[in-house]
């Protein structure tokens, strides 16, 4: 029994401890990586953003968790409105980014495969 509960506290993950915020930057805190998927929690106080980027390599889903306001970037100019309880994907080689336009704190999980997971940041 004692061995079965191990192995299960290995794959809970209690967010709301995880949770970072910084008044100058977003926050970015990975939950779990293996060797096929990387999960990462993005925490951003009223008028930050993740910058656009793309992932050359890898398909990106966003689950948003927190917040009532956010502004998704993508790609070619469009945004699209998105809140708390809203899932976005992004396919590999799709530009995604966002902002938090509201006044609350806004806060999603982004989970990525194939690691590891290349990065290109593009202007707007």
């Amino acid at each position: 029994m004692m061995q079965e509960l191990i192995v299960v506290e290995k794959r809970l993950y209690d967010l709301t401890k995880l949770a970072k915020f910084d008044a100058n930057v977003p926050q970015k805190v990975v939950v779990y990586q293996s060797e096929k998927t990387l999960a990462a929690m993005w925490c951003l106080e009223p008028g930050q953003e993740v910058f656009l980027h793309m992932h050359p390599n890898a398909d990106d889903v966003w689950i948003c968790l927190e917040g009532e306001s956010g502004l998704y970037f993508a790609g070619d100019g469009k945004e699209v409105p998105i809140s708390k309880g809203m899932a976005v994907l992004a396919e590999q080689g799709q530009t995604h980014g966002m902002r938090n336009t509201g006044k609350d704190r806004f806060v999603f999980i982004g989970v990525a495969a194939p690691v590891p997971v290349q990065t290109e940041r593009l202007d707007k």
